[in-house]
Formats: C-alpha cells, sequence, structure tokens
C-alpha cells in the first residue's frame, strides 16, 4: 500500500507534525511507503496564477502541476494533516486543491471545457480511500455550538472530495491542543491519529460513501 500524505505547517517538528508521524506509524510499521507532501518544505506556490486560469480554459497544464498529479495517481490511499485556520484547512493547502485539482483532470462536466455548464458533472480523481486530520485549538463544545465541524465537513469532504470522485472520505478533529496546560489532550490527540491510522490503513477496512451519509443526515434532521 502507497500512502500520500498532504502536509501543511511551517514548522515539521511542530505539534501537527507529531500528529502525523503518529498517523504514519502504523502504515510504518506494515511496512507500506509514505510520500510526504510537505507544502511549505516543498515550496509550494499556492496562488491561482493566470496560467492557472488559462488551464481552466483549455489551455495547457502550468509547470509542476502534471508531477502533483502523478504523486496523487500513484496512492492507494490519501492524506491531508493540517492545522485548523479559521475552521478550514490553511490557505496554503486549500491553494494546493485549487491548483492541483484541475478541470478533467479531478472532475469533468459532460465531454470537457466546452460542456461546463451545460452537461452533468463527473468526479474522475481515482477512488481511493481519503482521511483528513485537522489538529485545532479550541475545544468541541465551540465546533459543536457553531456548527464549525459540520461546515468544514461539507466544505471539504463533500464540496472538494466527493464532488471529484473520491466518495470514500473521512475526517477527524484533535481538539484544544494549545498550549502546555493541554498537555493531556496533546498526548491524547497522538494516541488517536495513531488509532485513526490503524482503521484507515487496513485492508479489512469498511469503505465510506459520505456524501451519501451527510445527504441521509441532513433529510433526517428536516423530516
Amino acid at each position: 500500500m502507497h500512502l500520500l500524505t498532504v502536509f501543511a505547517h511551517p514548522i515539521r517538528t511542530s505539534y501537527p507534525g507529531t500528529v502525523m508521524d503518529a498517523f504514519h506509524e502504523p502504515f510504518v510499521a506494515a511496512d507500506h511507503s509514505i510520500d510526504v507532501l510537505d507544502l511549505h518544505a516543498e515550496d509550494f506556490d499556492p496562488r491561482f496564477t493566470e496560467a492557472d486560469h488559462s488551464h481552466f480554459w483549455g489551455g495547457p497544464i502550468p509547470s509542476g502541476i502534471a508531477d502533483m498529479h502523478q504523486r496523487v495517481e500513484a496512492a492507494d490511499r490519501l492524506a491531508f494533516v493540517f492545522p485548523v485556520y479559521w475552521w478550514s484547512m490553511p490557505a496554503l493547502m486549500k491553494g494546493w486543491i485549487e491548483r492541483v485539482f484541475t478541470g478533467d483532470w479531478a472532475y469533468q462536466y459532460g465531454a470537457g471545457v466546452a460542456d461546463r455548464g451545460k452537461e452533468p458533472l463527473n468526479g474522475l480523481l481515482p477512488r481511493v480511500p481519503t482521511a483528513l486530520l485537522g489538529v485545532g485549538g479550541s475545544k468541541q463544545r465551540t465546533y459543536d455550538k457553531y456548527g464549525y465541524g459540520e461546515a468544514m465537513h461539507a466544505q471539504l469532504d463533500i464540496g472538494i472530495f466527493a464532488y471529484c470522485g473520491i466518495t470514500d472520505v473521512e475526517s477527524h478533529l484533535i481538539y484544544d491542543v494549545e498550549g502546555e496546560h493541554n498537555a493531556a489532550n496533546r498526548t491524547a490527540g497522538i494516541a488517536q491519529a495513531r488509532d485513526i491510522a490503524t482503521a484507515f490503513a487496513s485492508e479489512t477496512r469498511t469503505p465510506r460513501n459520505a456524501k451519501v451519509d451527510y445527504l441521509e443526515n441532513r433529510s433526517g434532521r428536516s423530516a
């Protein structure tokens, strides 16, 4: 099994970096291969440029993006590990998605660019299981009170990944880890990441359909 982990934090030795290391432990123990795409270390430019805009409308693929496509295509599992900034993933990671999840590779309307807005959407990404692991500074009750976790689920799991064909996506949050006074939470978060990865790496893991589950939950609340 080959795992691609996309990571966004300016300090590799930060707590989110430690969370990523714990997440990788079950994969290492099973002798699986891991490709860490550290967006800061690789100096990825998240800006959607004129070249990206041209490609959106059928022009040539910008420099470096095809390499990113190949790294995604090689993966049997995808993971995204990130600190939660303003109730979402960091701009660097969002910019990576905006530039790399390109039309006619990640998704397509009808037969291509000319059918955008006219024909049905087809998600094109490989149907690989995907896990999102966000590290948050706030308490779970804050996420629950204002619906931040549900908003992230709708925006990221459904609005990005399921939109592009990856419906087998799971998202997790580690809460309330800022400061040494939360040392116990930080330790628990490491164990949580390891447990999530153990289940995620399992060959007997039951696939999910995040889009179906989300729509059923919304339907149930409105009934």
